[in-house]
């Protein structure tokens, strides 16, 4: 399919760094990050599809996914009329979508996967403490609590599964979180970096 935004999706537990090493990316030339949280926080809630989204989210539905992508796909337009993302020449970097098997189907019509970088924490405990240092140091006690970690770490697994096994396994590469931020980034650089030259150099002709 013509015109989809060449991506790379970035996937990570609760405390992986995920949001951290996009929001990095995102200042690198010839990256463009867009986290699905930060797209909702932003959402104008006069909008029309501000209004669906206020309708589900005020009687504290879950957001259908149809809704999720077109809201999504609004902010990402949003920004090529802006200016702000250029997807001739920026490589797009995804981050908390698409969040479930059903909105990855549906982005396939927007988006060509070209890598997905998933952060992968093999010592369950060393996280577990990461995200409790993290609640801790933000004020946010309960985010602390031992069975709401645990409870968010298994919706993740059970979410982000069916959507890794929607893209080939040579498109996935791992990078351990579990190492210091600094060490991921570089790893996670050495896996888009070709991906984007390639991107530019193919614009430029």
């Amino acid at each position: 399919m013509p015109n989809r935004y060449k991506c790379i999706l970035l996937f990570g537990a609760p405390g992986s760094g995920k949001g951290t090493q996009g929001k990095v990316l995102g200042t690198v030339p010839g990256y463009f990050h867009c986290a699905c949280g930060d797209v909702f926080r932003n959402i104008d809630i006069h909008s029309e599809i501000g209004k669906i989204f206020y309708e589900y989210s005020s009687r504290g539905q879950l957001v259908p996914d149809d809704v999720t992508v077109k809201i999504w796909q609004e902010a990402i337009h949003s920004r090529t009329v802006t200016n702000e993302y250029k997807p001739k020449l920026d490589m797009l970097i995804l981050d908390g979508i698409p969040r479930t098997l059903e909105q990855a189907k549906i982005m396939d019509e927007y988006i060509d996967v070209l890598q997905v970088v998933h952060l992968v924490c093999r010592n369950e405990e060393a996280m577990f403490q990461r995200l409790r240092r993290r609640a801790l140091k933000d004020n946010r006690h309960d985010d602390a609590d031992e069975k709401v970690i645990r409870k968010r770490w298994e919706i993740y697994q059970a979410e982000t599964q069916p959507v890794l096994e929607h893209y080939a396994p040579e498109m996935i590469a791992e990078v351990d979180a579990v190492n210091s931020p600094t060490q991921v980034l570089r790893e996670t650089l050495d896996i888009v970096m070709p991906i984007q030259d390639a991107h530019f150099v193919k614009f430029q002709g």
